[in-house]
């Protein structure tokens, strides 16, 4: 149910056009131009490094079907270039790869170059040993940060004309983008912000793709770059081209919201995202809507920005799995369809609008031929409307349990102690620029002479993220900061002993930062310590501090089958420890369903599969229902053998492995609404063809609930069915005072045995009217196996 909506019609519309293809690519005032033809597209944004290549044919099918025209995605300048003139184009780095296969099934691409990405991934997209460039100074007027996003940025250019995808060589990138979303931080540059802008669009356009190019929320890109929009309003929001020669352009349609480690996650509804992206279409002469994400996948190994979670935009139309999460992918591809199937019109016709009502508006296209196309808009947000929808349901099956001591093996990382580290300074040194970002744990070790035995308070304060504090090999304390606020002060009691004591601070990064201004100038880390001895506050922060960057267990590469065979492991202790690495073996779920680790039992820690890492987990942070921000992670398919799987996690607190398992996941139910109480408006008008004049009119189609389960799969049990005035929706329903008896009959008839099926809102369907004069609904939940 949504208080606004739209609704529309054609007539006499011509025929789609046909599958994408390279050739000649212009813009103006009103849309894209490919081989001369206006394009009103729909793309979604499907990042290849956060999926596997085996999962990439799925998810461009998946978004094929739901009716995108074309596929965007960021270039990851870090992932690429991990080190200067090192490049890395393997496995899901493989951006050729993914083109090539969008390409194979007919979509279009847009190349969102950057190199600045933002993208809620770490650092934004930029190498971190650009933080050792001399002088830089990140996206600004400044030689050194301008020369190598230059390099950079043509060495993709470079690699996409040899492999001839450009759609001017007969390729499917229609669009590239330099920058991103610099206007958020264009002014905290002063004077050299301006000119860094009219560079970056001269570098680009320079590079002669032969393409347009796009800045988005850069609301004076240069020409003849176009300016886009991003957010969830841009029908509202947007100021519109600032050419008129340029068309509408929306380069991120957020499907959701990111979550970070301790937020709820927030939902955006399928009816909100329809309804502005039409609203686009007609009042801001939208001809380019780009869904963020149409897939958000995995941020897997350490990919993922500060305190963002290792699942990404898994509510959007194609969840983390490439799942088809409905109502919202449905509910998508019938406007994709909808507008097809007049889009020339709307494109090449020429729109009146007039009041319906009060919040009521009709929005009309009049082609050259007499062709006809309207949208309706209700914008009153307090009187709800019924609409058809399906929703599917997402569940988890438990198939390997890893409940047993005798299959787990641990280890227990060493806590270092200042004599043993080889890197010493005076003082607190920041993180990154020690790190190096090779670990997200760097140990601050220091010894502290205490004359006799006594209870003490230790006081650390932190620019970020976590930190785990040991006095003489002992937890003495732990404390973490958010994603709104990365800075925090652990204090705690300490016992010190007579003589000589260990202290040893663990601090722990939870990804890079991925957006502001001087980037290159943020810090993390201790910034003060002291301690706290019979009301005696003595200052440790220039102290005689010795570091380890990193955990002995990642120079041992513990996670790798090779590395883990090299050390003593030992049997599993129940009595668990803070700072362990456990392993153990499973073997692969059979079918096809996709797999998830379980990590429901654990604290805070990193998880690897064969050697390949599947991100971060964090169980102990829970969000203010008090409940885990994301306990399953995925496990790709093509991570796993058949047989004997290596698991190993690093577990920072002191979670039980014990309650582990590996389970799968897939779409089990899937249920159909519908009401008849608010039919499609009946539009009549008159219409004048070379030939002949008729009157017209459209009415709306019988409403129907379609039911779709996954594939291999079938309706095996109606759960409920309701013909009458069933109690509530697809989340939570009842049956009402008014009930068709043989409702579940007359579904079971229709559906049982079959993955599709339709039954319409029709008296005549369920053997007439159950109770004259009330508005009836139909609602039906059915069992997929």
């Amino acid at each position: 149910m949504v208080g606004r909506w739209w609704w529309w019609f054609c007539l006499l519309v011509a025929a789609a056009l046909g599958g994408a293809s390279g050739g000649d690519v212009t813009y103006d005032g009103r849309s894209l131009i490919i081989n001369g033809q206006r394009k009103l597209l729909f793309s979604g944004s499907i990042h290849y490094p956060r999926s596997t290549p085996d999962m990439w044919p799925s998810l461009i099918t998946k978004a094929k079907i739901g009716g995108l025209d074309a596929i965007s995605t960021y270039v990851f300048w870090n992932l690429h270039e991990p080190q200067p003139g090192q490049y890395d184009f393997s496995g899901n780095r493989d951006i050729v790869r993914f083109i090539k296969e969008i390409q194979a099934q007919g979509l279009y691409v847009c190349l969102r170059i950057g190199p600045f990405i933002e993208g809620e991934w770490t650092y934004g997209g930029f190498p971190f040993w650009l933080h050792d460039v001399p002088g830089i100074v990140y996206r600004s007027d400044n030689e050194p940060f301008k020369y190598h996003m230059q390099n950079f940025t043509t060495k993709i250019v470079t690699m996409m004309k040899e492999e001839k995808l450009f759609a001017s060589q007969g390729g499917p990138i229609i669009l590239s983008q330099i920058e991103n979303e610099y206007q958020n931080v264009e002014k905290a540059f002063h004077e050299k912000g301006p000119p860094y802008v009219t560079w970056a669009a001269a570098m680009a356009v320079g590079l002669n793709t032969g393409v347009p190019w796009v800045m988005c929320k850069q609301d004076d890109a240069p020409d003849p770059v176009i300016n886009a929009c991003n957010g969830m309003k841009c029908g509202e929001t947007f100021v519109g081209p600032n050419s008129p020669n340029k068309p509408a352009i929306w380069t991120e349609n957020w499907t959701h919201f990111y979550d970070a480690y301790g937020n709820i996650t927030k939902i955006r509804s399928a009816q909100d995202i329809a309804y502005h992206t039409a609203l686009f279409i007609i009042k801001k002469n939208g001809s380019y809507i780009n869904y963020y994400m149409f897939h958000g996948g995995t941020n897997f190994g350490r990919t993922a920005s500060s305190f963002i979670l290792t699942s990404y935009y898994d509510q959007a139309p194609l969840d983390e799995y490439g799942l088809i999460r409905q109502p919202k992918w449905g509910h998508l591809k019938e406007l994709h369809a909808a507008v097809k199937l007049c889009s020339q019109t709307i494109l090449n016709g020429v729109q009146t609008n007039f009041t319906l009502g009060a919040q009521q508006e009709a929005y009309v296209y009049r082609g050259e031929s007499g062709e006809c196309a309207a949208f309706l808009v209700n914008t009153d947000g307090t009187n709800d409307v019924e609409v058809s929808s399906q929703f599917s349901t997402r569940s988890t099956q438990i198939a390997v349990k890893l409940g047993s001591a005798d299959i787990w093996q641990e280890f227990n990382e060493v806590i270092p102690v200042f004599n043993e580290t080889s890197l010493k300074s005076d003082s607190l040194l920041e993180q990154m620029n020690t790190t190096k970002d090779v670990s997200d744990y760097l140990w601050y070790t220091a010894t502290y002479e205490q004359a006799e035995d006594s209870q003490a308070v230790l006081n650390v304060s932190s620019l970020g993220h976590v930190l785990r504090a040991f006095v003489n090999g002992k937890l003495i304390g732990s404390a973490h900061g958010n994603h709104k606020n990365y800075s925090f002060t652990l204090e705690s009691n300490v016992p010190l002993n007579s003589g000589t004591n260990n202290i040893s601070l663990l601090s722990n990064m939870v990804g890079l930062q991925d957006s502001g201004a001087y980037l290159e100038k943020k810090a993390a880390g201790l910034t003060s310590v002291s301690i706290k001895d019979n009301q005696v506050v003595k200052d440790l922060t220039n102290y005689s501090w010795g570091y380890q960057v990193g955990l002995l267990g990642e120079r041992l590469e513990l996670y790798t089958e090779k590395g883990s065979s090299g050390p003593q492991w030992f049997i599993f202790n129940s009595s668990s420890k803070p700072l362990t690495w456990y392993k153990s073996k499973f073997d692969a779920p059979e079918g096809s369903d996709p797999v998830v680790l379980n990590l429901r039992s654990m604290g805070k820690g990193q998880a690897w599969i064969n050697g390949n890492s599947i991100g971060r987990y964090w169980i102990s942070f829970l969000t203010s229902a008090g409940t885990p921000s994301q306990t399953e992670y995925h496990i790709p398919r093509s991570f796993l053998k058949d047989r004997d799987n290596q698991l190993v996690l690093f577990e920072e607190e002191t979670g039980d492995p014990l309650g582990i398992s590996v389970d799968t996941v897939s779409i089990t139910k899937v249920c159909g609404y519908v009401s008849a109480s608010n039919p499609p408006p009946l539009i009549s008008w008159k219409q004048s063809t070379p030939n002949q004049t008729n009157n017209k009119s459209l009415h709306g189609r019988r409403p129907k609930v379609q039911l779709r389960c996954p594939p291999k799969r079938r309706i095996s049990k109606v759960l409920f069915a309701s013909f009458g005035s069933p109690l509530g929706n697809c989340q939570n329903y009842a049956s009402g005072s008014c009930h068709s008896s043989n409702s579940t009959a007359v579904v079971e008839k229709a559906c049982l045995g079959k993955r599709l099926c339709t039954v319409p809102h029709s008296y005549k369907k369920f053997g007439g009217d159950p109770c004259p004069g009330i508005q009836k609904s139909l609602l039906v939940e059915v069992q997929c196996q």
